[in-house]
């Protein structure tokens, strides 16, 4: 006899003991209930019969201010396009798509949904993309500790009145992919405009600094008609050498660019481009290889530069 059943077995009991004992005080009083309710249950029997003492299903109360259905989907799918994003970023996000979600919002989503903590959010990615079919190698899982343990808090502000005035180039340290080998990326941001290039390549040398330059920077600065007068590195081997024979030394002076260099072993001198090594390792390849297993260098580049073009062209910035 499921529960049911024995429901409304005791309910009937409580009326034969009513009638037995001709005192409805005296049975309320022995079964535990109150007249109000004893009436309830003889109105419902005498309606109807048997069926009308079983159990009713209570809906759950839906709160005049709850978050709709079909919001709280566009908000978690956002969350997983996002999930290194503030709630605040999150919504900034759906209304650039016409998705009308408050910061308020989108935190309660995350409340109800356990993922106010950024490390719970990209856990919830993991699972929701091994539900779907994506693999998470060990090697993946291995990177994605790496960039776990990652900080970099740069505090530094630098002035560049116009864009071209400053750019600010790094070298970053993506990881090791299995088949491939050490990646890094040659990073460049304009201190105005804030404008992000970034190219990947298999070591660290004077010619990597150079390629991301010719490639890349200089072409973009062309096409915009302010040409680049002066670029920020640190004293990295790549960057630094005897001017007469450095390949990045020469190729600088060529090109007119001034070469400028910050303090020795302090990173926060060339912060912007520290904050925006800091945007990649977070936003693009913290995500990145969470959803998918790179086996080459051609496929992370082209998934990179995606995120670049969403970077500079669509990106909602503080500040």
């Amino acid at each position: 006899m499921d529960t049911r059943e024995k429901l409304i077995d005791a309910r009937i009991g409580m009326l034969a003991l009513a009638d037995e004992l001709k005192n409805i005080s005296r049975a309320c009083q022995v079964a535990g209930i109150s007249r109000t309710h004893y009436y309830d249950i003889k109105d419902a029997f005498e309606r109807y019969g048997r069926d009308g003492l079983a159990p009713r299903e209570r809906r759950r109360p839906r709160m005049p201010n709850e978050t709709p259905p079909e919001l709280v989907a566009r908000i978690l799918e956002m969350t997983a396009e996002y999930p290194t994003y503030s709630y605040v970023r999150v919504s900034q996000q759906l209304r650039l798509v016409g998705v009308p979600a408050s910061a308020a919002q989108v935190r309660g989503v995350w409340l109800r949904e356990g993922l106010l903590k950024r490390f719970d959010r990209l856990l919830w990615l993991e699972r929701r993309v091994a539900e779907r079919g994506g693999p998470l190698t060990e090697q993946v899982l291995k990177l994605l500790r790496q960039h776990a343990h990652q900080t970099v808090d740069p505090q530094t502000h630098i002035e560049a009145p116009v864009p071209g005035y400053l750019g600010c180039q790094d070298t970053y340290y993506v990881g090791a992919l299995k088949g491939v080998g050490r990646v890094y990326a040659q990073t460049f941001v304009d201190a105005n405009a804030a404008v992000g290039f970034a190219k990947l390549y298999l070591s660290k040398v004077p010619m990597t600094a150079v390629d991301l330059l010719h490639d890349r920077v200089l072409p973009f600065y062309e096409a915009q008609g302010a040409p680049l007068q002066r670029v920020l590195t640190d004293n990295g081997r790549e960057y630094c050498g005897r001017p007469l024979h450095h390949p990045f030394e020469l190729y600088c002076a060529v090109q007119q660019v001034e070469h400028r260099t910050t303090r020795v072993g302090s990173p926060e001198s060339n912060g912007m481009v520290e904050r925006f090594n800091r945007t990649l390792k977070e936003e693009f390849f913290g995500v990145a290889f969470r959803k998918r297993f790179y086996a080459s260098v051609e496929a992370l580049q082209a998934d990179l530069d995606g995120f670049l073009s969403f970077y500079n062209g669509q990106r909602a910035h503080h500040g």
